[in-house]
């Protein structure tokens, strides 16, 4: 059995959500406490996420203009983005917590990602 069990489907059903979860959970957790880029950048990548959501290449996708290959590699650059923002940026306690956690399970969820199955000509 393979932990690369991420399939593109169940990414797609992860997408809205988590864009969502990015936009809201800044104003319900009151980030930006130890910077108030901790608040901003959250909110901002929320609605990047969206939008590249809506552009991919998946079944969710409205305007499937992105390749899902792409979309995965910008996912990989925002987790690893999160997991740095607290040092560059000088967040500390629940800031710095979110952005681990967030980063540490993008991170994951890109790591079990199922790889894509070329097709037969």
């Amino acid at each position: 059995m393979s932990l690369r069990f991420v399939t593109r489907s169940v990414h797609a059903y992860l997408d809205y959500p988590v864009a969502v979860a990015l936009m809201v959970l800044p104003f319900v957790l009151v980030l930006g406490q130890s910077n108030p880029m901790a608040f901003c950048l959250s909110v901002v990548t929320g609605i990047a996420a969206f939008v590249l959501t809506v552009m991919t290449d998946h079944h969710l996708g409205i305007w499937r203009v992105l390749s899902y290959k792409f979309h995965q590699a910008v996912d990989l650059l925002v987790g690893v983005t999160f997991l740095l923002a607290p040092s560059l940026f000088g967040f500390s306690g629940l800031d710095a917590l979110f952005y681990w956690v967030n980063g540490a399970a993008v991170v994951v969820v890109i790591s079990l990602s199922a790889p894509e199955r070329s097709a037969v000509a």
